[in-house]
């Protein structure tokens, strides 16, 4: 295809070695006090790096990624589509958003066929994380949708609330929950009757990825569908028994309650009624929607299918199609660099464990699952442990970090892709001594990853998808209160050249981000990066 040819480097000379590109998920560059995990851990090869002459401080937050504004924070999903894509695409917050002010969202098919539903005496459902993260949700979104059913006389509205803890406070869920139960008790009367159903920690209920733990899917199941589980009142009830029954418990693993009256559920969700899934990244939404639209589904006993109608805040899978329904269209990612590299012949191999293997394959490419050309690409996924990664910091870098070494020595790969995932997923548990050993073991395996490449005489792209383990903790009034969520801090990007056959040197990328380091792999592996992607770093020196 003509408009994936990549030119060949004017000067340029080959070398034998791949280029390997690290993602070091969740290790941004924070203040040099106690609150830094990465600051306080033992990291003698990242203190080596940070002193590297191609050291960048790139963007990985707001709009440098896609994202509204430059209050929001990264996250992976963003942050691994603007590392393959090469340039920056509006993300799904801002799409949502901007579908919303334009009232876009409730003009499409999709939402008169649930208004619909909603008039035939129906019930509408939604499905998602109340939170103002705006990694996966943002509860003004929500509103929106609420009052639009509202104004539409929709008669009965359930939510059935995920809880998050995990991109805003640990124990915030009140914060979110109780405002909604007023919002919902303010719209109800005069033949309304707007209520939430049931809910749960984000770890324990519905939000599962990349078929991690089926069982976190089926536990929705049961609390959404099908009305099983801890029966409560009220949503803050329910929140504020968990919280009491154990103080040491965070939101994000919070068990799954159902609201009840009486011994009965509020709001089951049955034949006739409409679903939507407004959270909008897709990662942790996949699996949930395919538990809804599957005629042949084998991954837990559903008991019973209701016939409805399921809508997505958007489409989480492209390729898939999952789900079929969804209110609002979803970027449309195309030229990434595993295109044109596939395109020129480039052999690769990408490789995470289970959490984020999606990261480096799906996102990565553009949010599209699958192989772009799997005689030139090896996608390699090391299961994850199931169980909160607090216990287990080191995760499967080790074995992830083998894999590599006998890649790059094995010389069939020209470009190797990982994603570390420590720093992020430990980086969410909060807890220090967990967070420190998380990003030393980073560091461990970083090493011993620039010495299998220095031995192949290739070279080492070394950045991050967003910060995490930068913030342990803030401190107010003397106090100290656990950082759970991801970071506004820069993340690194350094380059170590062991091959010994070109001059690279900073390009004088002006503000550079994330968005920049795909046309600084094309430079890397003697191509010209394509003239829509944002700057390369670097450059060749004569």
């Amino acid at each position: 295809m003509t408009e994936l040819t990549l030119q060949p480097l004017s000067g340029y000379s080959a070398f034998p070695g791949p280029v390997v590109a690290v993602i070091m998920d969740g290790i941004g560059l924070g203040p040099a006090d106690d609150s830094n995990g990465v600051h306080v851990a033992y990291t003698p090869t990242l203190d080596r790096l940070f002193q590297d002459k191609l050291m960048f401080r790139l963007k990985a937050h707001g709009k440098a990624v896609g994202l509204p504004g430059d209050g929001d924070m990264g996250n992976s999903e963003v942050g691994h589509n603007s590392l393959g894509a090469g340039r920056v695409f509006a993300q799904g917050a801002k799409l949502v958003n901007e579908a919303i002010a334009g009232g876009t969202i409730f003009t499409g098919r999709t939402w008169k066929e649930v208004m619909a539903r909603g008039g035939q005496g129906g019930t509408v459902h939604f499905i998602g994380m109340v939170s103002d993260g705006n990694v996966h949700s943002h509860i003004e979104q929500l509103y929106a949708l609420l009052d639009r059913c509202a104004a539409e006389k929709v008669k009965r509205v359930r939510v059935h609330a995920l809880i998050d803890g995990r991109d805003v406070g640990e124990k915030s869920a009140l914060d979110y929950i109780v405002p909604l139960e007023q919002r919902l008790a303010a719209i109800s009367g005069s033949g309304l009757d707007y209520r939430i159903a049931s809910g749960g920690g984000r770890m324990v209920t519905t939000m599962d990825r990349y078929n991690a733990n089926w069982q976190v899917v089926e536990n929705g199941w049961k609390a959404h569908v099908l009305g099983e589980g801890r029966q409560f009142t009220a949503a803050s009830e329910a929140v504020a028994a968990y919280y009491a029954e154990d103080p040491a418990m965070t939101d994000q693993y919070m068990a799954s309650f159902v609201i009840a009256d009486g011994g009965t559920p509020v709001g089951t969700i049955n034949d006739g009624d409409a679903v939507i899934l407004f959270n909008f990244r897709g990662d942790r939404a996949i699996e949930i929607s395919r538990a809804f639209e599957e005629d042949v589904f084998t991954e837990f006993e559903r008991v019973r299918r209701p016939d409805v109608l399921y809508a997505g805040m958007m489409q989480y899978d492209g390729d898939a199609l999952i789900p079929k329904q969804y209110l609002v269209e979803p970027p449309a990612i195309d030229r990434t660099l595993g295109e044109y590299l596939c395109a020129a012949g480039v052999t690769s191999y990408a490789i995470s464990e289970t959490q984020k293997f999606g990261h480096v394959t799906y996102f990565w490419n553009g949010n599209k699952s699958g192989y772009i050309d799997k005689k030139l690409e090896t996608y390699d996924e090391v299961p994850s442990d199931r169980i909160t990664f607090d216990l287990r910091p080191w995760m499967k870098a080790a074995e992830i970090t083998d894999r590599v070494i006998e890649a790059v020595a094995g010389g069939g790969y020209k470009f190797i892709r990982l994603n570390l995932a420590n720093g992020d997923m430990v980086g969410h548990t909060g807890i220090e001594p967990a967070v420190r050993i998380a990003v030393e073991t980073v560091d461990l395996c970083l090493g011993r990853i620039l010495a299998a490449v220095g031995k192949a005489g290739g070279i080492a792209l070394v950045t991050a998808d967003h910060g995490n383990a930068d913030c342990m903790w803030t401190e107010k009034k003397g106090k100290r209160t656990p950082m759970v969520a991801h970071t506004l801090n820069p993340v690194p990007c350094i380059i170590v050249d062991y091959s010994g056959s070109n001059a690279f040197v900073a390009s004088g990328c002006a503000d550079p981000g994330l968005s920049n380091v795909a046309a600084t792999v094309c430079n890397l592996l003697g191509y010209q990066a394509p003239e829509i992607y944002d700057p390369s770093l670097v450059r060749l020196q004569p």
